[in-house]
């Protein structure tokens, strides 16, 4: 036998798979994400002049449809020549960086660069929606650098504190702190009380930041009704307490607790038609005559905060700490009277249920309800319970406005919530 014939072939080269329109659009896409990034260099006169930058709409092309085929060869298996063509094409901008740096600092279009090398990979790999929106957010960052700029210059120090704070609070301290519970009756939850902390404050940051837009007059309504979508019961503590900071503001501070009470029946109705239907049938009567009246009274109050001159924004604390942590502190006061009362008398029905969960949390006693009411005569009660939870809470925002609000604000808040709680109890008693 001839040894040559015997000896085995010399393995062949693996062939690149090539699946034309994945791989051609891929490819393309990362040398459009080039292009639009390139435009708007070239648009904004970073690509000409003494002190240009290395690339426009050309070159950021070209990167983008280099490094597309960069990403295309790793996903076929060829990640040595994918890697060398990518190293390639960042020692270029570094090296351009190196050169312009030695006129002026500005490192923008160097780093434009770059995110376009990486985006053209994860085009070349196929995470077209991924890379898509990344080239989109960075062109979207160049074009409005004037914008930016002078966004961040109007950014009072009190507020990029607060807003560094509120970062530490929710992204640091909330993840260390245990769960729990600790302790009889429902014990204490850490994290769970923290929560509510962070909610009482986020709510009065964003009052802050809406009332630096729109001015208070506006602010504190718009802001009232955004944070009745999360808890009205937060807004009128945090409104109440900063009545005592702002007392030129009286007026639409109220407005924005009455606002928040208002908005509470809405996300009622809407959080119980989305879980249980029938139910939110059940109760829309029971929430259109303190809505109207509420629509009213907010009415009335804008007319009048108008026609008010409000004052500068001078809020010395944006994040209200101690009044979250007064709000958290009552807050498992209350869970420890419902643990007990549960103790003792245990589940004495739905509608002791309902005015019980009033007091702590209306979103639970929606979902409890709309858990409850399976048949007719339990969807009926489930809505008069409801009622009864949403009276229960008017009550307590009640108690909390007179016992932390001062002056006109009081006055304003309690008529509005008095004639929330008043209406509600009218439809319960006319209804039921």
């Amino acid at each position: 036998m001839n040894p040559r014939k015997a000896a085995s072939p010399r393995a062949a080269p693996v062939p690149i798979q090539w699946n034309v329109p994945a791989d051609v659009l891929g490819i393309a896409m990362g040398a459009v994400g080039g292009a639009a990034v390139g435009v708007e260099r070239q648009w904004s006169g970073h690509a000409t002049g003494p002190t240009s930058h290395f690339a426009g709409i050309r070159t950021f092309t070209l990167l983008g449809g280099l490094s597309g085929t960069a990403g295309w060869l790793w996903s076929s298996g060829f990640q040595t020549l994918a890697a060398v063509i990518l190293i390639g094409a960042v020692a270029i901008v570094v090296a351009a960086y190196v050169a312009v740096s030695r006129l002026e600092s500005d490192a923008t279009t160097e780093v434009a660069a770059l995110i376009v090398l990486a985006a053209g990979v994860l085009s070349g790999t196929g995470s077209w929606a991924l890379a898509s929106g990344i080239i989109v957010l960075t062109a979207i960052l160049l074009v409005e650098k004037s914008r930016l700029h002078s966004l961040v210059a109007r950014i009072p120090v009190v507020g990029l504190k607060a807003g560094f704070r509120f970062a530490l609070m929710a992204v640091i301290i909330l993840p260390l702190l245990p769960e729990g519970p600790y302790g009889p009756l429902g014990g204490i939850r850490p994290r769970e009380l923290w929560t509510m902390v962070l909610l009482f404050s986020g709510i009065s940051f964003l009052s802050y930041i809406i009332r630096s837009l729109l001015g208070a007059g506006q602010g504190y309504v718009v802001a009232g009704l955004l944070g009745g979508l999360v808890s009205s019961t937060n807004v009128t503590l945090s409104f109440s307490r900063m009545r005592s900071q702002d007392a030129r503001n009286e007026i639409p501070l109220a407005i924005g607790v009455v606002a928040a009470s208002t908005m509470l029946y809405f996300r009622v109705v809407g959080a119980a038609s989305f879980l249980n239907p029938a139910l939110g049938r059940a109760i829309l009567p029971f929430v259109i005559p303190p809505v109207l009246l509420g629509v009213l009274f907010c009415a009335y109050g804008l007319r009048r905060s108008w026609a008010q001159e409000g004052g500068d924004e001078t809020t010395p604390n944006p994040l209200q700490f101690r009044s979250a942590l007064q709000m958290a502190g009552l807050f498992q006061i209350v869970l420890f009277v419902v643990g007990a009362a549960s103790r003792r008398w245990g589940q004495a029905g739905l509608l002791a249920a309902g005015g019980i969960l009033g007091l702590t949390d209306v979103d639970a006693l929606v979902i409890s309800m709309a858990k409850a009411a399976s048949t007719v005569d339990q969807v009926s009660t489930a809505a008069l319970a409801t009622a009864l939870g949403i009276l229960a809470n008017n009550a307590l925002k009640l108690g909390v406005a007179i016992a932390f609000g001062r002056g006109r604000f009081r006055t304003l808040a309690t008529s509005g919530l008095g004639g929330l709680a008043l209406a509600t109890a009218l439809a319960i008693v006319l209804l039921h």
